[in-house]
């Protein structure tokens, strides 16, 4: 893996060089895991035209050297991670010319540099790191493939539990517990499980109410192993499903087929957003189809690049973007149907792979 992270330190620094930086100052984690192996909670990464220095503090000590010391030297700090970045900025000969990632910066932070790194000129910058993780390498492919299938593992094993009565929250509990026997080392996000009206709400948290017969029951969830995520969603019934129920459903499967089948590496995000779209607004759905159609994922469960009516971004060959089309009624409820695809030169590769007909349980 390491020479994997040297070939994104190695492009990076020709970005540096296109760019007309002497270097970066990286203060996104994530950013920082992809780029070094690092999977703390507190470091810095300077990168310039010669070398990699990661600055963490004493509890990584010895993780930062087993994850990152093959590509980075790796700086240990006692007090403070920006005193020990000023030290070792001042030690360093042709410096001038710094980025720092605008996006990942608080404003406390950004007073530092302006108050401490006075002698070196500052310059914003944005989706330096975020570009080169949106076109995934084939180990990292595999990360979210088994991801996914730790997620639909976890999936089955819930829904053979699932039963009328039982509250959002016991659901949950159950979810998340088949998540972490599936070998998931985290949940990327708080599981969404909602009931009933409450299914109308894409973000909804898991709550105290029970389940009542026919009515959906919306899980979206996802694992992660090796720092990479899964994204996951399906809506079933619990009980007896009516014609409504069934139409709408149906339309959000046929949506996301649609989107599945159709979405290529070299569209643009608005592009692949209108496959499904245009299946919802045949059927008088597309008012009630209020997100976008999907999103990339990583090392995070929302990153590049991302689909919607105003995405222009052109998917990259090599991304692994998210499928979901919703249709959310206000107080009656709502269906959303996701997976998880591959964009590769021949297609998109289904990494996601579990029944899209509408699931009935008892």
């Amino acid at each position: 893996m390491s020479s994997a992270r040297e070939r994104r330190l190695a492009t990076l620094l020709e970005r540096l060089v296109a760019g007309h930086l002497d270097a970066v100052l990286v203060t996104s984690l994530p950013n920082i895991r992809y780029l070094t192996g690092f999977s703390g909670s507190n470091a810095l990464l300077l990168v310039t035209g010669r070398d990699a220095h990661l600055v963490t503090d004493f509890r990584y000590q010895t993780q930062a050297a087993t994850e990152s010391g093959d590509v980075c030297n790796v700086r240990v700090e006692t007090s403070n991670l920006w005193s020990g970045l000023w030290s070792l900025m001042g030690g360093l000969a042709g410096v001038q010319s710094v980025g720092f990632e605008s996006a990942h910066l608080p404003h406390r932070d950004f007073q530092r540099l302006m108050e401490r790194g006075e002698r070196w000129h500052w310059r914003p910058v944005t989706d330096l790191v975020e570009g080169l993780r949106a076109q995934k390498d084939a180990e990292e492919v595999a990360h979210i493939r088994t991801a996914g299938a730790m997620a639909i593992r976890a999936l089955h094993e819930t829904l053979e539990r699932v039963r009328i009565g039982m509250t959002e929250l016991e659901v949950c509990g159950i979810l998340e517990h088949a998540l972490r026997d599936a070998g998931s080392e985290a949940h990327p996000f708080a599981p969404i499980v909602a009931s009933g009206p409450r299914s109308a709400l894409p973000h909804a948290r898991a709550s105290g109410r029970a389940i009542a017969p026919g009515e959906f029951l919306l899980l979206d969830f996802g694992a992660s192993t090796g720092g990479y995520c899964s994204d996951v969603t399906r809506t079933v019934i619990l009980g007896r499903a009516d014609e409504r129920q069934r139409a709408i459903h149906e339309a959000v499967r046929e949506a996301n087929r649609v989107a599945r089948e159709g979405i290529r590496a070299g569209m643009r995000g608005r592009e692949g957003d209108a496959l499904a779209r245009s299946v919802l607004e045949s059927r008088g759905l597309g008012e009630l189809f209020g997100h976008g159609l999907g999103h990339g994922i990583g090392l995070e469960v929302h990153e590049a690049p991302r689909l919607s009516r105003l995405a222009e971004e052109v998917l990259p060959e090599g991304s692994v973007v998210t499928i979901e089309p919703g249709v959310y009624v206000p107080e009656w409820g709502g269906v959303r149907i996701e997976d998880d695809v591959h964009l590769g030169a021949d297609g998109a590769d289904l990494l996601t792979d579990f029944t899209r007909e509408l699931l009935v349980l008892s």
